[in-house]
């Protein structure tokens, strides 16, 4: 396959680190982008570039391009915020990508109830910035994350992507819907193809530490309680990163026989799991017993999410192949082996 220039934002988060090392191996050119903000532990973002070759020295100033020391000028990186109205399109006018993969948003269901306007930044005006970029620099495809939140509390199970999404119970969820819509748009009037991903509960190795695998992992190591929402009566769609990062990968890179500009999938495993089994499977993973603290359902929070991924499989060969058993040996082992020496 001829070598891609793609944009990657997000990329000292968790799926953009996980992607920018697959497009590599398979001999890209990535542009990393990331505002490394403090939602959660920045060192773990600077490790995860790190693991990219990108030293955190260069990596803290702001608007300065930095080249890999692992894969020279196959991976670069520069600390921007897509809202930047300057600076992203001289990015672009740089660069002239082939491709660009929206990772960046402000992420967080529940954070979006404490500070709505971080998500309206990021998520509304920076995801139109990108797209007016996206316009006018010629990029012909555009990847972008959407979530399984904007199906809010649907019982129609399993979720597909014509369902009505027209109920978001969360900020968050709302802004994601919103993505969906301007792709639409800009797919419409300027033939730019546009490729929503609604992401089901992504887990594994580099994860982030505001999800239940790395809080329940973490808690139960210390000795402390784990705080179970709705006495533990959820479902979620845990999803493996590498299961996620070779669907994505495909639909960068992959033409389909979907010749739609607008296109719209899920991304997740097809088989929730009850929150208790999968407290239990960590246990028996950790050796050690949790500590329960039950709690009512959450403000913002769903019952279940359950991806239908048929349109995905049909159009990009899309095969989850781990299970969660298999996905949570992975993440612990990851787990133990980064904090070992760290006091946290």
């Amino acid at each position: 396959m001829e070598s891609k220039k793609i944009l990657v934002t997000g990329a000292a988060g968790f799926i953009g680190y996980h992607l920018c090392e697959a497009l590599i191996k398979q001999g890209h050119k990535v542009i990393g982008l990331d505002s490394i903000n403090d939602y959660y532990d920045v060192n773990l973002k600077y490790a995860r570039l790190s693991e990219l070759g990108i030293q955190k020295e260069a990596a803290t100033v702001v608007a300065e391009m930095s080249e890999s020391i692992l894969h020279g000028n196959s991976m670069q990186f520069i600390r921007l915020n897509i809202e930047d109205r300057d600076a992203l399109p001289e990015l672009f006018k740089k660069f002239n990508f082939d491709m660009v993969c929206n990772l960046a948003a402000q992420a967080g269901v529940r954070y979006s109830i404490e500070n709505p306007e971080a998500y309206i930044d990021s998520n509304v005006n920076g995801f139109l910035n990108i797209l007016e970029c996206c316009r006018h620099h010629k990029v012909k495809r555009l990847v972008y994350a959407s979530s399984s939140s904007v199906y809010g509390n649907s019982d129609n199970t399993p979720f597909r992507e014509t369902a009505n999404v027209d109920q978001p119970i969360s900020l968050y969820a709302a802004t994601k819907k919103s993505n969906e819509l301007m792709a639409h748009t800009y797919s419409h009037l300027y033939n730019i193809e546009t490729i929503g991903l609604r992401f089901f509960t992504v887990y594994g190795p580099w994860g982030r530490p505001d999800m239940a695998m790395f809080l329940f992992t973490d808690a139960i190591v210390k000795n402390k309680p784990i705080t179970v929402f709705n006495n533990g009566n959820l479902s979620r769609d845990f999803t493996y990163i590498q299961d996620i990062t070779t669907g994505v990968v495909n639909t960068l890179l992959k033409d389909s026989k979907n010749n739609s500009l607008y296109k719209l999938y899920n991304i997740g495993n097809g088989k929730p799991v009850q929150l208790l089994n999968f407290i239990e499977s960590l246990e028996n993973v950790l050796g050690i017993s949790a500590i329960r603290k039950m709690l009512p359902m959450q403000a913002g929070d769903v019952h279940q999410t359950f991806a239908n991924t048929t349109s995905l499989e049909r159009d990009y060969n899309y095969k989850p192949q781990i299970t969660v058993n298999q996905g949570i040996h992975e993440f612990v082992s990851w787990y133990k082996g980064f904090y070992k020496n760290k006091d946290k």
